[in-house]
């Protein structure tokens, strides 16, 4: 993927990592399957709800990897004695990736009703004084 204008400037040294959490939220809305709701469960609480009918459990894998929260869903193959007049559920794999905020935590995943739920959890902010010595001669 070619380079973003704004990280081309010389004065944008050591920005790479921005670089990349850019064009990896531009590379996740573009993904339509399986929609998604976020809602805020609370002050500090999220809730992720992907639509995952016909996944099972077994079937899905929920995990963190820097600071994205990625679900993937596999089916396993159909038994091949089955004869469909017509096939109108999606049986396909899916990864769906989520760019966190720095600090939230991912505090647990459960699926019901072909719905997987993924509650977070943003910690209060706190506030950092510090105080910087002067130094003289």
């Amino acid at each position: 993927m070619p380079r973003l204008a704004a990280f081309n400037s010389p004065l944008m040294l050591g920005f790479d990592h921005l670089e990349r959490l850019v064009e990896s939220v531009a590379k996740a809305s573009s993904e339509g399957y399986p929609p998604y709701n976020i809602e805020q469960t609370g002050p500090e609480g999220l809730r992720i709800t992907l639509a995952a009918a016909g996944f099972r459990r077994e079937d899905m894998d929920v995990q963190i990897e820097d600071n994205q929260l990625i679900v993937r869903g596999v089916q396993p193959e159909d038994d091949g004695d089955k004869v469909f007049l017509h096939r109108g559920i999606a049986g396909r794999q899916f990864q769906r990736r989520f760019v966190l905020a720095e600090g939230i935590e991912v505090g647990s995943a459960t699926i019901e009703n072909g719905l997987l739920h993924i509650d977070l959890q943003r910690p209060k902010p706190e506030s950092r004084v510090r105080t910087i010595d002067i130094q003289g001669g």
